[in-house]
């Protein structure tokens, strides 16, 4: 069963180069092992998502940038996550709220092509179906 990702968990991205943590917004009533429960509403960049350091996509516009500075050799960009819809699948049975509880299973796209999953929950106590 997965476990329930709280405020604090780490998130890595395909197309970053550093994992960071995940920001809870969406609830701040509901608890697993004491430390507010995400839910899959919990996508906003830098509000939800922060930035993963630099960005390796070739289609992220400071990416594009950052090349052409460097007179064409590819140069990868800083990362400003762009994602725009929620985390998935999500807990099936598991809300808070009427909104699916996000679990460490769950992934969310970034509009550059980079695949952001959930590296560790942030606790281990607590499941969710």
């Amino acid at each position: 069963m997965p476990s329930v990702v709280v405020f604090g968990g780490v998130i890595t991205c395909s197309m970053g180069t550093a994992p960071t943590s995940l920001i809870t917004t969406s609830n701040s009533t509901v608890s697993a092992s004491y430390i507010p429960a995400a839910t899959v509403m919990d996508y906003a960049p830098i509000s939800n998502i922060p930035t993963f350091v630099l960005c390796k996509s070739t289609t992220n516009p400071t990416t594009i940038a950052a090349t052409a500075a460097a007179s064409g050799v590819y140069t990868m960009g800083p990362c400003i996550p762009a994602t725009s819809s929620p985390w998935s699948p999500g807990a099936t049975k598991t809300k808070i709220n009427g909104i699916s509880v996000l679990t460490d299973s769950s992934k969310c796209t970034c509009s550059y092509g980079g695949s952001i999953s959930i590296t560790y929950a942030g606790q281990f106590k607590v499941s969710a179906s």
